[in-house]
């Protein structure tokens, strides 16, 4: 229960103020795709057996999400590919070949192992029996379908080994080109809804969906060994560790990668499971894969939710009532101030959660400020739409009895704006719930775990396993509300309305 160590926070003040995590925890992160995640367990177990604790962060995004994270130490390693390296993380360095590239990865502290065993590059695909009716085979012959439908991962989108240059390379004409998940663009794919994803060489879903790959009849596509990515403090720190992560070196194929990517998504079983099963029969041990029960991970990313949803909403409610009195009692002022959190509430959820990256890095902390921001404009609009509504002749009388006004503040307005304030908090709480799923991404955990995880395997229970106890959450956040307008708002004016 690493995590309820942020329960120290108590209000936006003490973000990023946090201790780091001692060296002896030995991180280790993975991509939002099954092999990534595989790789981080297989590395994980075989590490677990000289050190203790390796915590496996899973699904933590993007490449810029891992590759930063290195960076500032906050994982340790994590499995990388040679072609993503250059093509994406060190675009732009200069004379960059696969020969020089652990030299100018050392100049940021990271080292790099020599190649899994494997190359796992990009290729586009398409259902076999609509490329055998097109004659399609190789990319070039997609010039001659502008009609047809793509649908790409979003960070190939980006990428400068993606979409963009390859549809510069190849000329290609097609405009009906969307992003969306690595995982949802097969079953995009099955349902013929789209017509051209792109692929990792060593997808399971190659073979299970019948599909063809198009051959690079121009060799766009660069190779992608894999590799792991650690850091350079663990060769003095940690030996034993780089040994075990040098172990992995050459000793898994593509058969070897692809068949254990079969088993995690078509056969169902963990990467955990799988992981150790390679490991023993790789290398004669006897680990026993992790017993986690559906009620444990519900226990767990319970917790975590809770503290997401608790602290953010808490710091909030602290925060945004006396910006809302503020709002009232200086209006040049205000409007600043409703303005700020207005805005705010229109960055989209997941681009605001990266953006917390860069100041915090990944995990709970980012996550807990992100939602803080996106809990404000409720409370400060209702706190202020709920004094404004005051009668003046109410406000008139405390001064003519001579009331200070901090008592006018406490005891007549607090008291009469106490059911809009209410109403603001309520908004923000039930709004939060949903909005903390989005943790999961960069590491936060909670409910948006199983979720993620659901969506990358096509699981449709593990997806219930967050989903449902979300939204049942959300409900019981809104009933406690309900029954608080007994303590927090006074007998008259319930009676009144």
């Amino acid at each position: 229960m690493k995590r309820l160590s942020v329960l120290l926070i108590i209000s936006i003040s003490t973000f990023g103020l946090l201790p780091a995590q001692p060296m002896e925890e030995i991180r280790i992160g993975s991509k939002k795709f099954t092999e990534s995640v595989t790789l981080g367990e297989i590395t994980t177990g075989l590490i677990g057996t000289v050190h203790q604790p390796v915590i496996h962060l899973q699904e933590l995004g993007g490449t810029r999400v891992l590759w930063n994270a290195l960076i500032r130490g906050e994982i340790h390693l994590y499995p990388e590919y040679t072609g993503t390296i250059i093509q994406e993380i060190l675009a732009g360095s200069e004379s960059l070949t696969e020969e020089n590239l652990p030299e100018i990865l050392s100049t940021y502290n990271v080292r790099m192992s020599k190649p899994l065993g494997f190359n796992n590059s990009y290729a586009l695909g398409m259902n076999a029996r609509l490329a055998e009716q097109l004659s399609i085979e190789k990319i070039s012959d997609l010039k001659n379908y502008p009609e047809l439908r793509f649908g790409f991962t979003n960070e190939f989108m980006d990428r400068q080994d993606g979409w963009i240059n390859l549809q510069k390379y190849y000329s290609l004409p097609q405009k009906d080109v969307r992003g969306l998940d690595h995982d949802l663009a097969y079953r995009g794919l099955s349902a013929n809804s789209i017509d051209v994803i792109d692929l990792y060489s060593t997808d399971a879903e190659i073979d299970y969906y019948q599909l063809k790959v198009l051959e690079d009849d121009l060799n766009f596509f660069k190779k992608y060994y894999a590799v792991i990515l650690y850091r350079e403090e663990l060769e003095n720190r940690a030996p034993q560790i780089v040994q075990k992560i040098i172990l992995l070196e050459g000793e898994i194929n593509a058969s070897e990668m692809r068949e254990m990517n079969k088993k995690v998504k078509i056969d169902r079983l963990s990467e955990n499971e799988v992981a150790v099963q390679f490991i023993n029969k790789k290398f004669s041990l006897k680990l026993e894969p992790q017993n986690d029960t559906m009620f444990n991970r519900f226990i767990r990313n319970t917790v975590d939710h809770l503290i997401l949803v608790g602290i953010s909403l808490l710091s909030a409610i602290l925060i945004a009532i006396p910006l809302g009195i503020m709002a009232n009692r200086h209006q040049k002022f205000g409007k600043v101030i409703l303005g700020g959190v207005g805005i705010i509430q229109t960055i989209p959820s997941l681009a605001l959660l990266v953006f917390m990256i860069p100041l915090l890095g990944i995990g709970t902390q980012p996550a807990i400020l992100a939602l803080f921001l996106y809990s404000l404009l409720p409370i400060v609009r209702n706190t202020h739409s709920g004094l404004v509504s005051i009668p003046e002749t109410i406000t008139e009388s405390a001064r003519a009895l001579g009331l200070p006004e901090y008592a006018q503040l406490l005891k007549i307005q607090l008291p009469l704006a106490s059911q809009s304030i209410l109403a603001g908090i309520k908004t923000s709480a039930v709004i939060n719930v949903g909005t903390a799923t989005l943790g999961a991404l960069i590491g936060a955990g909670g409910y948006g775990q199983p979720i993620l995880t659901g969506i990358r395997l096509d699981n449709i229970g593990l997806i219930l396993e967050g989903a449902i106890p979300a939204a049942l959450l959300a409900l019981l956040v809104q009933q406690i509300f309900d029954l608080s307008e007994i303590f927090f708002v006074p007998k008259g004016i319930r009676l009144k309305s």
